[in-house]
């Protein structure tokens, strides 16, 4: 009889398989089963597939790694094929109005032990804001009816709280779980923008006034830390970096160069204090993003010098603190001027630490930041209205009627888009078009508008259904 190898040497063995491979080792014997279901193993897979899967930020529950795991793979799996047996497709209707903007309140994580939820909140020109459950298809709550058209929102998913600002710049927070009014704050003028900045020292929200101040409050209570004068006179955006240590603000089209503060520097600050920023040395910005896997690599797109061309500049910020004191640092690092037979693009987006995806009209194009141009898609119809992006999977949405979903190939020494699967909406006698999209781990949403002037929620419910 052959030796038989002991339950050391088979865990070091299978410490090499794939997923595969120790499901079919369970087939073997009873203590090659017993060795394959090793707790170990399967959190090892786990840990080298998906990096960001560390046991601080798990949520297992009854489950185990392996089951996790199995599961996890089977939704992704589903995700990337969206086969109609893929998911569940729902109309969520319940506004009175037009959709103005939407985000998700529940956590981003993956978790399978019967307590996961897409939860998504709403607001529209109908004065509420709403919540509903994606994988029930069902609205949790409705606030009462509003004095104004409510505009904008951002979320707070560890707080279970959504911010909301409506067309004469009322801010107000709800609690997620019920709709309850926490708190309010009354700008003088409208909002250009609302940005949700959770940091150490606590949770922020950054409002622009359309006077060109940038307000900073806390949360949940919307008391004023601070206020600066951006650009006086002039709408301004706001966009935060991953790590939220910087915020980049700008007024689009003009004469004026856009400032990055450090956000730490907005805090309690007094009147007589300036907060830590930087312009940068371009004008007539039009649009701008981070790069997600840098935390402070910012990308904008502006006119050149003579005004003639559209140019996307690429910069890396840092500080240097000395004890009174901190200096913000400006670095170019790349910047390539866009091809002439190019429309100006209404939507940018990065991805990882090289890639941007530009939208123009109806076309998705990805370059590098030197300006090598990977991919182009037309694969809508109809102009596209907006645009997802995470680690896996970019979404488009379409006055089409449709969304387009593709996948990150990240074998080359550049991730490239795979156009995957479109997920249609509703008939174009009752609906003019998406004109929203948003993404979790389980679930697609898109704002569907109707011709009467109305929107309604699609969702794309992506379900596991393995044991």
């Amino acid at each position: 009889m052959e030796p038989q190898l002991g339950l050391h040497e088979l865990l070091h063995v299978f410490s090499f398989l794939e997923a595969r491979d120790l499901l079919c080792a369970a087939q073997v014997d009873k203590v090659w089963n017993e060795a394959s279901r090793t707790k170990e193993l399967w959190r090892q897979l786990c840990l080298r597939r998906w990096s960001s899967c560390k046991a601080s930020q798990m949520t297992l529950g009854t489950q185990t790694w392996k089951q996790y795991y199995l599961r996890r793979s089977e939704l992704e799996f589903r995700m990337a094929s969206g086969r109609p047996e893929d998911f569940t497709c729902r109309a969520l209707a319940g506004h009175k109005g037009e959709i103005d903007d939407l985000a998700y309140i529940s956590t981003s994580e993956y978790r399978f032990d019967g307590q996961d939820k897409s939860v998504v909140c709403t607001v529209s020109s109908d004065g509420t804001v709403r919540a509903w459950d994606l994988h029930e298809g069902m609205e949790l709550w409705s606030s009462p009816v509003q004095s104004a058209a409510l505009v904008n929102l951002v979320a707070y998913p560890r707080l279970q709280l959504v911010v909301t600002v409506d067309e004469r710049g009322l801010i107000k927070v709800w609690e997620a779980e019920n709709g309850c009014e926490k708190a309010a704050f009354l700008l003088p003028m409208y909002s250009s923008a609302l940005e949700a900045c959770d940091i150490p020292e606590g949770p922020l929200l950054l409002a622009a006034c359309a006077e060109g101040a940038l307000y900073t409050l806390t949360v949940p209570w919307l008391q004023l830390l601070s206020r600066v004068n951006v650009f006086p006179g002039n709408p301004t955006s706001l966009l935060c970096s991953p790590d939220r240590q910087w915020v980049f603000a700008s007024t689009q089209n003009s004469d004026l160069s856009p400032e990055v503060f450090y956000t730490q520097s907005l805090l309690c600050r007094s009147e007589d204090e300036t907060p830590a920023s930087t312009t940068l040395p371009i004008w007539l910005t039009s649009r701008a993003c981070w790069t997600p896997d840098e935390a402070a690599r910012l990308m904008v797109m502006h006119r050149n010098d003579n005004g003639m061309q559209l140019v996307i500049t690429t910069y890396e910020l840092g500080s240097r603190k000395s004890r009174d004191r901190v200096e913000v640092l400006v670095r170019q690092i790349a910047s390539f001027l866009l091809p002439d037979t190019m429309m100006p693009p209404h939507l940018m987006k990065g991805h990882g630490s090289q890639v941007i995806l530009l939208v123009s009209g109806s076309e998705l194009v990805l370059f590098t930041i030197h300006g090598l141009q990977l991919v182009a898609f037309q694969d809508h119809q109809r102009p596209i209205t907006s645009m997802w992006v995470d680690q896996t999977r970019v979404i488009t949405s379409s006055f089409d009627l449709s969304l387009r979903v593709y996948l990150w190939n990240k074998e080359n020494k550049f991730p490239v888009l795979k156009s995957c699967y479109h997920l249609l909406g509703g008939s174009h006698r009752w609906a003019s078009g998406f004109t929203h999209v948003e993404s979790d781990s389980m679930s697609i949403v898109g704002v569907e508008a109707r011709n009467i002037g109305t929107s309604i929620l699609r969702s794309y419910y992506f379900q596991v259904r393995c044991g």
